[in-house]
Order: C-alpha cells, then structure tokens, then sequence
C-alpha cells in the first residue's frame, strides 16, 4: 500500500495483491503536513469521484467522460446540446418542471373539467351519468396506457424525461380537442331571447315549434358528448407518466432520506394544480359562454341565472398553451443526472420479506415481474387503500361543487371558488406535511404504515360533515303545492296556469317575491316582462301569492324608464334564484377542509411505503400496478357511480322531445343527496382504514435490515438533494466517506 499527497488530498492505493484491512495508517513523522483535504461533495463530485481515485481524470478517463457528455447524458435536444444548458442539469430543476407540469394536469384533469360539469350538462342536455362516463374518461386512457408506459419507461436505459416530455405534449392536445365542441354547436340558444310568460294565443304553437328545435339540437349533443370523451381519453393517455415515471426519477436521483422532501413538494403543487383550476374556472364561468358575438345584459342574463352559462372553453384553450410551453425543456433532460449511480450504491433495501428478484428487462418477462409483485401482501394491501381513497377523491372532486350548489343554492362560479380556497390549504397542506413528517420523524416502512392508519382513523369522524343537509327550495308544483291547490300530487299544471299553454322544454325559472320558485314566468302565471339592464322582472303573476315589490330600486340610475314606473310601478318575480336561509354552508365548509386535510396527510406516507416495500428496480413498474388498481376499482367507476347515485336523487327532469329519454336534471333532492354522499364517504375511508391496517399487519421486514441500516449509518453521506453532504468527507477508492475527529498522540 502506498499514499501521496496531491493537491492537498490523502490518496491511497493498493497493488493487486494487497487487501484493505478497513484502516488508515498515517506517517507519524509527517503527520502535522498531511492535509486531510476535507471538502463539501455534491452530486457531481460524486459522480466523479467513481471515475478515479484520486479525484482527477485520466487520459482514458476523460475520453470516456468527454464521450459521455457528449452522449444522451447531456441536456438538450437530438443534436443541439450546448454547454450553458448543461447548469440546469440537477434534481432541482427536474423538480421544478415537474411540479409545473403536474399542477397543469391537476388543473385541467381535476380543476376545470369538475368545475365544468355542471355547465356542460345544461348546454349539452347531459345527464349525471353521461358527464359522469367524461370525467371517468381520464382514467380509463390511463389505465391503458400505465403497463406499457412504466414497463417500457422503467426499463434500464430507457429516457424517463422524454416520456415525461411527450405525454404533457398529448395532454395539451386533449384540452384542445375538449374546446372543440363549443365552436362547433354555434350560439347557445337556451339563452335567446324569446317569449316565456302566459299567453294563450301561442299555445300549441310555440311549444311544437320549440319541440323541433331541441329535437334538431338534441341530435348534435350526443356527437359532442364524444368529443368530450376523446378529449379526456389524451388527458389521461398524456398523462400517466407524471406520477409513475416522473415519481421514480425524483426518487433515483436524491438520497432517500430527501426523496420524501422532494415527492412531498411534487405532490403539494399537483394539489395545488386543482385549486388554481376551480378558483380560475369559476372566475371564467362568471363570463358568458359567447361573450365574443353576444351581450347578456340584453338578453336580461346574470351568473346567478338558472340558465347561465359561462366561458368553460377558456381554461383548457390556456391548459392546451401551457402544456406545449412546458413539453420543450423536460425533454431537454437526459435519461439520468450525475451523481444517480453513486446513490443507488447507498441505498438500503426496505423490501418486504426476504426475497430478492432479479432485473426483469424484457417484454416476455413481464408476467414474472408481475407476479412477485402480487404475492407482496403489504403492497397487494396498499394499493387497495389506494383505490379506495381514489374512488372518494375523484368522485368529489367532480361531483362536490354540484352538491354545494344544489344543497346551499349557490351559483356554479361561487362553489367552484369555495372548492378552490378549501383544496388550496387542505389538499396542499396535508400533502407537504406528510411527506415532511416521513422526513422529520425518519420513519421506516412499519412506521410510515402506521402513520397512515392514524390519519385515516381521523378523517373517518369527519365524514359526518354529510349529515348536514339543507332542506329544498320552495318551488312550485315540484316541492311543494300551488296555492290554493286542492290536489295531494305535486304537478306543473294548476289552476292558475291553466289557460296560458305552458311548455315544459322551456325552463326558465323564477323567484317570486313569496319566496317559491317557478319553473317559468309562464307557469308563474305571469302575463308581463319587463327588462331592466341585466334582470327581467314579471308582474300580473297569477300564481305568485304575495304582496307587490317597488319597481322603483332597480330603475334608480336607469334614464328613460319612467314610463315602466308609471305603467307597471311593481312587479311579483324576478329571474333569479330565491335566497336560501340554510345555515349549514361554513360548517359544512370546515369540515370538508379537516376531511380533506386528513385524507391528503397519509397521500404521501402511503407512496413513501409503496416504494420501499418493494424492490428497488421494480419501482417504476409497481408504481404503474397500483395505478392500475385504483384507477381499475377506484377512479374509473367513480365519477360513473357517484353520477348515478345523484341522478336517482333527482326529482325533476328537464323534458326532452324524444320519449324514451329526459334532459338534465333540474331539482335535485337535496336530503337524498346528502345521504348517499355520506354513505359513499363513510364506507370509504372505513375500507381505507381497514386496508392501512392489513397492510401494516402483514409487512415483515428484510432479514438484517436493522444491522444493515446501523452499518450504513455511520458511512453512509447524509445526501441532500442533488447528493450534496453536510458533513465533511473525503474520496476514497471512488466512495465519499465522512471524516470523524482523529484523536490520539502522534
């Protein structure tokens, strides 16, 4: 053995014969010269230092390194490498373009598409199961594309970036194509002005001719419902690398330690993705649909209009920007980051049990990768809490703004804020917090299990938020009687309406100033409308029983009206949504937010335990098996099972000229509703629980894990996240060691 001095480092080296006897024996007569050469490494010294001992390049060695850098293994595209880009080259910036890119996805896939439903069902005709079967849409693509895409992206050598690259490029296309249809449909026609209130003389008339139109346009709904589909299919095709592969290449090139960290900043900003698309797109759906060709004040139109519909196109023509922007620098990166080699040799394994598996690389080995999966109970366990906490997540996060609208009558841009502002700090903040705590606490794979169990016993008591219920509106012949009605079975038609040749396709609901809603001026029994700026108000209202409003409050700053002042002077409805004296709206609101919050702390804990429980180069594959599974039992029939729950809930169809099919729903009942909600929350977060709790059970750690993670302890470099230590160390034979005090006399 000999050692030198070079460049103020201690390098030491051994002949062929010589064996390292795990000692370092220094010259005593010149030890007050010898410069331990303690230093900060980071990732690229690390990466160096495997290259030579001596922390310096050979001849060879710099042919191999000047080849490798001129490889895939620089950043750039196809030919264009040039040097300034190689500086971007770290964990942090894939983090940075990865947390872009999920919080793109979250706010389309999760954001607008649930805020839009609602709009959607009343431009189209839709039903609950049909806007249902488009949410869905999204997983059913990703279900598809998850073995291809995690077999063929998780194989060695294989570009993990530019998979990551061309899956938001396709997901831009889907929010292009999901535009589609508002500029093939034309004018929204549920909004043009026409005449609604009683008239006799046009009695069968108008409503066969109103029958043709919505027969006509019925006939282009279905196609549209289709383009929705495809649009939701790239979605969910484009994005099934973000939380399968882009996940796997954060945690290659960090330390384990840190990889929590940074997965838990990922996830946080995919949560925060969803909270930007419902505060965004409820801003947008406070903007006519058509704002472009038509003015709603003249046609009497507000947001808080039954048959409102706002700019739902907007955000996904953005999303469709956003995705092609940020498609360019991820696949910009290459296949692995400097320093990933050097931590992948300081890993210690947490695989359940005691097996080891060999690399499976091949297409035809695939069932045996399979299989050694499926017979790992604490990961068999994991992904089935998995689906079941998606199949809530998904299912209320496209149906939750329509129950907040329906249950507290308010209108779609309102609920969808309140989802925005409760997702924000709920989502975002259980989501860091947890992977945080993985870190604080440093909790091994039992622990990080039985975390999961804790929070998810608590979010089970939260789910009583669904026991609050608030009653219908009044609304005429649905809820409740006409006056004067002597009959026990709710009906449209009464006395009072009789004569006036009422039709039930055109819904225009009203509120009387007696606090009931009517399906339309003309069912009101209202003989005149009149409009002012942005509302319509009806007077000589025979059904409405209540005193007459001033006229005067809505002509104050209007010029030329004081003819109507003169002529009608008060009126009895208006076109708007009554108020509804509910209580229950922030309680409800609170308790969503603890829901929420203790449902999002275990998200990142339950990924951490995936990861470890299974076998290092099967990361990426098991990842995409558990995407399966909960996409396959969870997020698939979600939206499609929550939709059709409400839609047994409804109590009021929007009639359609075709009799073997209705329109959208129009009222909903609102204690059904909330029953079958809590019903769907409680059995599924006890499922939840139950799973956690099975999976901790049954998890048996690798034999020597405890003595192997002493022994790795003390050796092993604290790495942050590109790899950098925080303690001093010094390279030896290609390996960074960390330098204790050297005590002793000399």
């Amino acid at each position: 053995m000999n050692h030198r001095m070079d460049s103020g480092h201690v390098n030491i080296g051994f002949s062929a014969s010589e064996e390292f006897d795990g000692s370092i024996h220094f010259d005593t007569q010149h030890y007050d010269e010898i410069d331990l050469g303690v230093k900060e490494t980071s990732g690229h010294d690390l990466g160096r230092a495997a290259e030579g001992s001596d922390g310096r390049d050979g001849p060879a060695d710099k042919q191999r390194s000047n080849a490798d850098e001129d490889s895939e293994a620089r950043c750039g595209w196809c030919f264009f490498r040039p040097l300034f880009l190689q500086r971007f080259r770290t964990a942090k910036w894939v983090l940075f373009w990865l947390c872009w890119a999920g919080a793109v996805q979250g706010m389309v896939v999760n954001g607008f598409v649930n805020v839009v439903i609602t709009t959607i069902e009343r431009r189209f005709g839709l039903r609950s199961s049909q806007s249902g079967l488009v949410a869905g849409g999204y997983d059913i693509a990703s279900f598809l594309c998850l073995i291809p895409v995690t077999y063929l992206g998780g194989r060695p050598g294989a570009s993990k970036p530019r998979w990551l690259g061309w899956g938001i490029l396709v997901m831009g296309i889907g929010s292009l194509i999901f535009t589609f249809p508002h500029f093939a449909v034309g004018p929204y026609r549920g909004a043009t002005h026409h005449a609604s209130t009683c008239n006799v003389i046009t009695n069968s008339s108008s409503a066969t001719g109103e029958c043709a139109d919505s027969q006509q346009g019925a006939e282009h709904h279905a196609s549209y419902m289709w383009l929705f589909l495809l649009g939701q299919l790239l979605h969910g095709a484009g994005a099934s690398p973000l939380y399968t592969l882009g996940v796997t290449f954060i945690d290659e090139n960090v330390s384990k330690k840190m990889s929590s960290v940074y997965l838990g900043i990922y996830y946080t900003t995919a949560i925060v993705g969803p909270a930007l698309g419902y505060v965004l797109g409820g801003q947008l759906l406070a903007v006519y649909t058509d704002y472009l060709s038509v003015d709603p004040t003249e046609l009497g139109l507000t947001p808080n209009s039954n048959v409102w519909v706002g700019a739902w196109w907007i955000g996904f023509l953005l999303a469709a920007i956003m995705c092609t922007i940020l498609a360019v620098p991820l696949l910009a990166f290459p296949p692995a980051l400097p320093g990933a080699a050097a931590l992948r040799a300081e890993r210690v394994s947490e695989a359940h049990g005691n097996s080891k598996t060999e690399a499976f690389t091949k297409i035809r080995e695939l069932p045996r990768a399979l299989g050694s999966l499926i017979v790992n109970p604490t990961f068999f366990f994991l992904n089935l809490a998995g689906a079941s906490e998606g199949l809530l997540i998904a299912g209320f996060a496209a149906f939750l703004p329509k129950l907040i609208e329906n249950q507290f009558s308010v209108n779609a841009s309102w609920a969808a804020l309140l989802m925005g502002l409760v997702t924000v700090p709920a989502g975002g903040g259980g989501t860091f917090l947890g992977g945080y705590l993985v870190k604080r606490l440093s909790l091994h794979c039992a622990g990080i299990i039985k975390f999961c169990v804790v929070a998810t016993l608590i979010g089970v008591t939260f789910t009583t938020c669904f026991f609050l219920s608030c009653p219908n509106l009044a609304f005429a012949g649905v809820t409740k009687p006409y006056r004067n009605s002597s009959s026990s079975r709710y009906s449209l038609d009464s006395s009072c309406n009789a004569d006036c040749g009422c039709s039930r396709t055109q819904f225009d609901p009203i509120c009387g100033l007696d606090d009931v809603m009517y399906y339309s001026p003309c069912y009101a029994g209202c003989t005149q409308e009149i409009s002012l700026r942005d509302t319509k108000v009806y007077t000589n209202c025979a059904c409405v029983n209540s005193t007459d409003g001033n006229l005067t409050k809505f002509l104050e700053e209007a010029e030329g009206e004081s003819a109507l002042v003169h002529n009608f002077g008060s009126y009895q409805a208006m076109n708007q949504m009554c108020e509804s004296q509910c209580p229950y709206l922030w309680p409800f609101v609170v308790l969503v937010f603890l829901t929420m919050f203790f449902t999002f702390l275990s998200t990142m804990p339950a990924l951490s335990a995936t990861l470890r429980c299974v076998q290092d180069d099967q990361r990426a594959f098991a990842l995409g098996i558990q995407w399966i599974k909960v996409r396959l039992i969870g997020t698939i029939p979600a939206p499609m099972v929550f939709g059709a729950l409400i839609d047994e809930t409804c109590i009021l169809w929007q009639e359609s000229c075709h009799e073997d099919e209705n329109g959208a729903c129009l009222v909903y009942d609102n204690e059904y509703m909330s029953r079958y909600m809590l019903a769907l929350a409680f059995i599924g977060k006890a499922a939840s629980l139950l799973f956690f709790f099975l999976a901790w059970w049954f998890y048996i750690p690798p034999s020597g894990f405890k003595e192997a993670l002493q022994a790795a302890t003390p050796t092993s470099p604290d790495l942050t996240d590109d790899g950098a230590s925080s303690m001093p160390s010094i390279l030896m034979n290609g390996h960074a060691n960390h330098v204790t005090t050297i005590s002793g006399d000399t």
